[in-house]
C-alpha cells in the first residue's frame, strides 16, 4: 500500500505547508539582515537563516506532515536518526547559504553548486527521516519517483538560494516564501509517493511514544523560530542604522536646520 497522508484530513498538509512558508519567510528576512550586515554579524544571520529554513521550513514541515500519515500499522521513530535528520537539514541549508553569499548573487556557477548540494542534502534529510521510522512492515521505494523527488529538491533549493540573495521587501518575501513552501512540501509528498508499505501481520505491534517525541521536537523548533522573530523585530543591522541616519540627515536638511 501507499501510505495515506489524509489520516487527519486536509488539515495536516495545510499546516505542513504553512509551517514551511513561515520558516522560509523567516529565513529570507534573516538573509536580508545578513546582506545588510558585515563580519561576524553577517555570519550569524546566515546561521539564523539556516535554522529557520532548514529547521522549520523543511524539518518541521516533514514531521508535521508525517503526523497525518497512516501506514497501515503503528509506527515509532528512532530518536538518534530523527535528530540527525534535523541536523542534516540545517547544515545543508547553511552550507548552501554560505556558498552563494560569498559570490555574486547572479553568478550561475556558485548558485548551481549550492543548489545541487543543498537539494541533495534536503532529499537526504527526507530519507534519513524516513529511515527513522520503525514499523512492522516491509518498506520499498519506487526509484524513478525517488529520483524525481531529488530533482524537485535540487530545483527548489536552487530557487530558494537565489531568492535568499535577491529578494527584498515584505511583499517579495511573502511571495517567495509561498513558492518555497510549495516546492518543499511538494518534494516531501513526492518522496512519500515513492514509498510502498506491505504490513507484516505476524510482526509484533509497535508501541512507543512517537507522537509525543515528534510533537515535542516540533514545538522546540517552533519556539526557536519565535525567538528568531523577536531577533528580527528587536535588532537592526548596520545598514538599517545607516539608512535611519541618512533619513534623519535629509529631514534636518529639508527643515533648514544646520549646526552652528
Amino acid at each position: 500500500m501507499i501510505p495515506s497522508h489524509m489520516d487527519m484530513g486536509i488539515i495536516t498538509p495545510l499546516v505542513a505547508y504553512s509551517v514551511s512558508c513561515v520558516g522560509s519567510a523567516l529565513g529570507l528576512l534573516s538573509t536580508e539582515r545578513a546582506r545588510n550586515s558585515t563580519g561576524a554579524q553577517s555570519h550569524w544571520w546566515l546561521v539564523v537563516a539556516a535554522v529557520a529554513i532548514g529547521g522549520m521550513g523543511i524539518w518541521v514541515m516533514h514531521f508535521t506532515a508525517m503526523l497525518g500519515t497512516w501506514m497501515g500499522t503503528n509506527v515509532a521513530y528512532d530518536v538518534p536518526l530523527t535528530l540527525l535528520s534535523m541536523v542534516v537539514a540545517i547544515v545543508v541549508v547553511g552550507v548552501g547559504l554560505f556558498v552563494v553569499s560569498r559570490s555574486d548573487p547572479n553568478r550561475l556557477g556558485p548558485l548551481a553548486a549550492g543548489g545541487v548540494f543543498t537539494g541533495v542534502g534536503v532529499a537526504a534529510m527526507h530519507y534519513t527521516g524516513m529511515s527513522a521510522v520503525t514499523i512492522g512492515a516491509r518498506v520499498s521505494y519506487d526509484i524513478p519517483i525517488v529520483l524525481l523527488s531529488v530533482l524537485i529538491a535540487v530545483v527548489a533549493a536552487t530557487a530558494a538560494l537565489w531568492a535568499t540573495m535577491n529578494i527584498r521587501g515584505p511583499l517579495a518575501v511573502v511571495g517567495a516564501a509561498l513558492v518555497m513552501g510549495l516546492a518543499v512540501t511538494g518534494m516531501h509528498y513526492t518522496g512519500m509517493a515513492a514509498m510502498k508499505v506491505v504490513v507484516d501481520q505476524r510482526a509484533p505491534l509497535i508501541v512507543g511514544n512517537s507522537q509525543e517525541l515528534i510533537t515535542s521536537l516540533i514545538i522546540g523548533v517552533i519556539a526557536v523560530c519565535v525567538i528568531i522573530i523577536f531577533l528580527l523585530v528587536l535588532t537592526a543591522s548596520s545598514k538599517e542604522f545607516e539608512d535611519d541616519a541618512e533619513l534623519l540627515d535629509r529631514v534636518i536638511r529639508r527643515s533648514g536646520w544646520r549646526e552652528s
